[in-house]
């Protein structure tokens, strides 16, 4: 992050019935039968986070929608570029590129308001003898809070991301190989509530559009790079808040393209700007929240138990909260990015952030980048936070200052490299996702990097075209 972050200190005191912005599926098929639903996006999460499927005709997909639709296996299997890949056991030349079935989710029907006529329904994939895809995003964080659900805990989730808004067309930017790229507006507009009229056009159009879609917005500010802007949703069911993700992805791209603009959510767009994309955590059973706590007091016994995991966990689980290479380039000293795996009391140089009071206590956990896939990001948390319960590792001391000084914790990978070397064979990695699915994302680790290894950037053509 460029500068700080929005401050999210006030949680639910009672969890109660959650926001999740979905269309009951009464009300979604009366709307196909009058004809105000017209189309379907059947849409399932793929290893970066992005929404593949396919549009289907609204009341063919109610005919069908008990029944299993198909997709190429291989959704699941590819690169960002949907390149294809080998190494896979998933899928592969040597299987043939089968299909998958996919059952819609009805919990998640939301409508597309920018797309008149379209709902948006996530779905779940399957092998063909019913068993689900065990390295699909979506059953990797069902997976994980059904491991919480059973030591009597669900999580409660906000969200925070941010992004960084270009003048021109995303045709344009690619046409002029990304150089030359001009910011929405110029400095730091840093908590302004004045911003040039085509910018609050554009922010007040996506609030609407995010209102009207039951994406549960909470706030829309500018950042302290140029052009950056962050986006903070409300406390809701993690499942919910991720579909609601999934559908804010698509909607800002296409409102920003129809004002001329272009948005990018890589974690490090330019050389010293870092978005980022923050998880705000905590666990609730029967009796309320499980972290609250009392500046005075000390903490509940499952918050340093959490906290402990996170610090303990996450080192290994990188290439689920930081998949690329420029992931790492947001790691950087006093950019409001961790670099090292700490935690503190409302400190936001430290990796894991202890806020809110009382009923309000929550995690912030501020290692993913904008570029991450949400699922897996919270499957990494979750994960860690089981870890945490289950393995109790020793929860190091507060950082009660600069976290970027702190010489005794363990620093966040260096680059993709590292991660994928601690992610493999990690028994922590291995015990919370298994062997099919550690195996799954080394491999796209393994891809990405080979696809960079193998490219001329122009970094190296300006520091070697005269110099070699």
């Amino acid at each position: 992050m460029h500068s700080h972050d929005e401050q999210r200190d006030e949680q639910p005191t009672a969890l109660g019935p959650l926001p999740t912005g979905a269309v009951t599926l009464g009300a979604f098929k009366e709307s196909v039968q009058s004809g105000e639903i017209t189309a379907v996006r059947l849409a399932v999460p793929d290893m970066q986070g992005r929404p593949k499927g396919k549009i289907l005709t609204a009341p063919v997909f109610v005919d069908r929608m008990n029944s299993e639709a198909e997709m190429c296996a291989y959704v699941l299997a590819t690169d960002v570029d949907m390149t294809p890949l080998d190494g896979f056991a998933l899928t592969g030349w040597e299987q043939g590129y089968g299909d998958l079935g996919v059952k819609a989710d009805p919990s998640s029907i939301r409508l597309l308001p920018h797309q008149p006529g379209t709902a948006l329904i996530m779905g779940d994939v399957f092998h063909r003898d019913g068993r689900p895809v065990e390295v699909a995003p979506r059953h990797m964080l069902r997976t994980q809070l059904e491991r919480l659900a059973d030591l009597g805990y669900h999580v409660a989730l906000g969200t925070e991301v941010e992004f960084v808004l270009y003048q021109g067309t995303g045709q344009e930017a690619h046409r002029s190989a990304y150089r030359g790229l001009r910011p929405a507006w110029s400095g730091d507009l840093d908590y302004a509530l004045s911003h040039p009229p085509e910018v609050a056009d554009f922010f007040q159009h996506l609030h609407d559009a995010l209102r009207e879609a039951g994406v549960p917005v909470e706030a829309i500010k500018t950042e302290g790079a140029a052009g950056q802007v962050e986006v903070t949703f409300a406390y809701g069911e993690v499942m919910s808040a991720c579909d609601a993700y999934t559908a804010f992805r698509l909607i800002v791209p296409d409102l920003a393209q129809r004002r001329g603009m272009t948005p990018t959510f890589m974690a490090a767009p330019a050389t010293g700007i870092g978005s980022g994309l923050h998880l705000h955590l905590s666990l609730w059973s029967a009796n309320g929240n499980a972290f609250t706590y009392h500046r005075s007091a000390d903490l509940p016994s499952v918050l340093e138990r959490a906290i402990a995991g996170l610090v303990s966990g996450m080192p290994h689980l990188a290439p689920l909260y930081a998949p690329t290479p420029n992931a790492y380039k947001r790691y950087a000293p006093h950019t409001f990015a961790p670099t090292s795996y700490t935690w503190g009391f409302d400190n936001r140089t430290c990796a894991i952030r202890v806020t809110g009071v009382g009923e309000s206590a929550h995690l912030e956990v501020r290692l993913p980048g904008a570029d991450a896939n949400l699922y897996l990001a919270l499957t990494a948390a979750c994960a860690a936070i089981l870890h945490g319960i289950q393995d109790r590792p020793d929860l190091p001391a507060p950082c009660g200052g600069d976290a970027y000084t702190a010489s005794d914790a363990t620093p966040v990978p260096a680059d993709l490299t590292e991660a994928m070397n601690s992610f493999t064979g990690n028994k922590v990695v291995y015990d919370a996702l298994g062997e099919t699915v550690m195996n799954h994302y080394a491999r796209a680790a393994q891809a990405e990097l080979h696809w960079h290894r193998r490219q001329v950037t122009d970094v190296d053509r300006e520091r070697g075209f005269h110099r070699a």
